[in-house]
């Protein structure tokens, strides 16, 4: 799930982040009960976040993400995940399916939500 240039971007994928793993749980529960499936919807730990996706191995970084909306938007899960957030990657091919998404979302307090399109990223809110 990355560019050509080796950034993160799950085209087709809605990246949302939440405070806290009891919320990002909660709401991870609730959107498969919405109809997505569980193998639609990921849960990544701010561990995971910072290895996977931010190339982070403890406090160094072993590869920094490119220059770019695609790289200024890694930075803003990395910084995130150092604070704790975790995160719900969720499979949503169409415009419908993220309002659908989000309409769940919104129920819970989330930090930063991203739908990444195969041309553009577009804020969820």
């Amino acid at each position: 799930m990355t560019t050509i240039q080796d950034v993160f971007y799950p085209t087709g994928y809605a990246f949302v982040m939440f405070p806290d793993a009891e919320n990002a749980e909660r709401a991870a529960h609730k959107i498969e009960q919405s109809g997505f499936s569980e193998q639609h919807v990921m849960f990544l730990t701010p561990s995971v976040i910072l290895r996977e996706i931010g190339r982070i191995e403890g406090e160094s970084s072993v590869e920094l993400p490119s220059v770019g909306t695609e790289g200024a938007t890694v930075n803003k899960y990395i910084n995130l995940a150092r604070e704790g957030h975790h995160a719900l990657m969720v499979n949503v091919p169409s415009d419908e399916d993220a309002e659908k998404l989000m309409t769940v979302v919104r129920e819970f307090p989330f930090s930063y939500a991203q739908k990444y399109h195969m041309l553009a990223m577009e804020d969820l809110e």
